[in-house]
């Protein structure tokens, strides 16, 4: 059952943030260990196009991606439910900005939660990259 983002009083609302941090030194171990296979559990084509460079899957794109998730999913407020990777997709928006795009269950969980979209922040550094996710709140009467 997800706790809903807004004030139940139909006033003024509140809304879930989500935050995540990811280390590069894990995500290059993993690159490293598994190769590109592992994270294609995590993140569909486009996604990892995003990510490549002329030598490769960069670390660091892997990292702002997945914590861009991870920040994403936290903004539903779910129980008993596990992140479907593939189902929130970040793609770069013509201007470099991150885009969220919710499909088949996070877009349910979404709905049920009340949210109509998401919108995230990522940035990086040398060692970390983090990621901050805000919820586009629905209008409350139109709730299931």
């Amino acid at each position: 059952m997800p706790a809903h983002p807004t004030a139940e009083s139909g006033g003024t609302g509140w809304a879930n943030l989500g935050m995540d941090i990811v280390s590069v030194k894990r995500v290059r171990r993993l690159l490293d260990d598994y190769g590109e296979d592992f994270f294609q559990r995590m993140l569909n084509p486009g996604e990892l196009d995003d990510c490549r460079t002329s030598s490769g899957l960069d670390p660091l794109s892997l990292c702002g991606r997945i914590a861009a998730k991870e920040a994403a999913f936290k903004t539903l407020r779910v129980r008993n439910r596990i992140l479907p990777w593939r189902d929130i997709v970040v793609r770069r928006a013509d201007g470099g900005w991150p885009l969220v795009e919710l499909r088949r269950a996070a877009a349910e969980m979404a709905a049920e939660s009340g949210i109509q979209d998401i919108t995230v922040s990522i940035s990086h550094d040398v060692d970390y990259a983090v990621a901050v996710a805000a919820p586009i709140l629905g209008d409350p009467r139109h709730r299931p």
